[in-house]
């Protein structure tokens, strides 16, 4: 995951500041000095990394910190307040057009950052707040990118408007935007061709069609795993064509991050969003203060309610009998499979590791122990179940076991040892109820599996 090398540097730097009463200057300065090595290593440009650092020494060493009940905690405080500042302090918009008139988005980018899946994206993340948009396929050179396009605006169940490859890119817009005017759509996405790097012809194109056509917001999708280089692209877009804000792509991949910390220092542009997956719905909102969270190993809890609120939808009454049945451990493998399928749905346990505070360390650790190949097989056992033996667990017996375990192509062993696990979830379940006590109402929309 981006920033797991630098979260578990800075969380050194951090402890060592926690571990002491009092605080020198020497002391600050020295771990300044890390913090300053872990940005470079994380790819932050380097004029980013210096004026960061001289903005929290500046605010670090002065005699309220010094002095204080926790200098410690103060100065990762003033750490985190800086990190926020640099990212933008606040989190931006796409800025929509007033009443019903059609907000036009040109969608720009390099081949390869993932700039028609993320068109995509933000269509489905405007679907949800209540604009019907058309996404416009304006790339007429790359093979299979109109197809490509079509199919993602199908899954997302957005229009998509193509005229094929045989017209140029600006009259291709313009038709789409006349287009959007007579079918209600308020959201026109120009999904616009990618080159393998910058050069004139695709600057041409894009500056004619700002020309041709009235651009209202204009997005550049970027690598996050390409480092300095994304910002470097980013800078030369906004000097060519000017540009709005910035995506991110891939932020789910082994990036340093320092993309995320550089760009909106370099350009002034603000990151709108950041791609955490493959998934049309791989998509979140950009919140400065949560990704500091984040990079300092603080964890986003927020986030991952949201992501839950969005995602699971489950009946108030279903929730109250699950959790009352919960307490009393009267679980089964039908609660089993509902609990592994909202937890497909969150991204995995990997999504809900990495939201938790402190777990920048030990996220890799604890990953490498769950093998989603064990889980996919303790799946493949329960859906070779009976419905009446997934409803009822004292069912089992050894000729019922082995028929499960030929169905779900498994040594009977594997079998016995997960009805064993499960067995012992059920007594764990019963002896917490504390624990378990609060899960109505939103924090209740998630339930972890057994």
């Amino acid at each position: 995951m981006a920033f797991e090398s630098l979260t578990d540097k800075l969380q050194n730097v951090f402890k060592k500041l926690r571990s002491k009463g009092r605080l020198t200057e020497e002391d600050v300065k020295a771990s300044l000095k890390e913090v300053k090595m872990a940005l470079l290593e994380a790819d932050v440009n380097f004029k980013v990394v210096k004026q960061f650092v001289n903005a929290v020494s500046e605010r670090a060493v002065g005699q309220d910190v010094m002095n204080g009940l926790n200098p410690g905690q103060m100065v990762i405080k003033i750490v985190n307040e800086e990190m926020v500042s640099l990212m933008g302090s606040e989190t931006t918009e796409i800025a929509m057009q007033p009443g019903k008139a059609i907000t036009v988005i040109m969608m720009c980018g390099l081949q390869g950052a993932g700039k028609t899946t993320t068109t995509a994206k933000i269509a489905g993340k405007l679907k949800t707040k209540g604009k019907k948009c058309l996404l416009v396929a304006c790339d007429v050179y790359r093979p299979a990118a109109i197809k490509q396009l079509e199919i993602n605006g199908e899954k997302q169940g957005v229009d998509v408007f193509s005229m094929g490859e045989n017209h140029s890119p600006v009259d291709i817009a313009k038709a789409a935007i006349e287009h959007a005017a007579k079918n209600g759509h308020n959201v026109v996405i120009l999904d616009t061709a990618g080159r393998l790097h910058i050069d004139e012809a695709m600057m041409d194109e894009l500056v004619s069609i700002k020309e041709h056509v009235s651009v209202h917001q204009t997005l550049l999708v970027v690598d996050a795993m390409t480092g300095q280089d994304a910002v470097n692209v980013a800078k030369e877009f906004d000097d060519k064509i000017g540009i709005d804000g910035v995506v991110l792509s891939k932020m789910d991949g082994d990036s340093r991050g320092g993309a995320a910390l550089s760009v909106k220092a370099v350009t002034g542009k603000p990151i709108l969003y950041v791609g955490m997956g493959e998934k049309l719905s791989d998509l979140e909102q950009f919140y400065p203060d949560r990704m500091a969270s984040r990079i300092l190993g603080m964890g986003d809890i927020l986030t991952f309610i949201e992501k839950a609120q969005e995602n699971l939808d489950i009946d108030a009454d279903k929730e109250r009998e699950m959790a009352q049945r919960l307490k009393k451990g009267k679980i089964d493998f039908e609660d089993y499979l509902e609990s592994m399928k909202q937890m497909r749905k969150m991204g995995g346990i990997g999504s809900l590791l990495s939201a938790l505070p402190g777990m920048g360390s030990k996220l890799g650790d604890i990953q490498s122990m769950v093998d989603d190949k064990q889980l996919a097989r303790t799946e493949a056992i329960v859906l070779s179940m009976t419905k009446e033996e997934r409803r009822n667990p004292k069912l089992m017996n050894p000729s019922r076991k082995h028929r499960i375990a030929k169905g779900a192509g498994v040594d009977i062993s594997v079998v016995n040892r997960f009805i064993k696990q499960f067995e012992q979830s059920q007594k764990m379940m019963k002896q917490m109820p504390g624990m378990l006590g609060g899960l109505g109402g939103k924090r209740g929309k998630f339930k972890f599996p057994f």
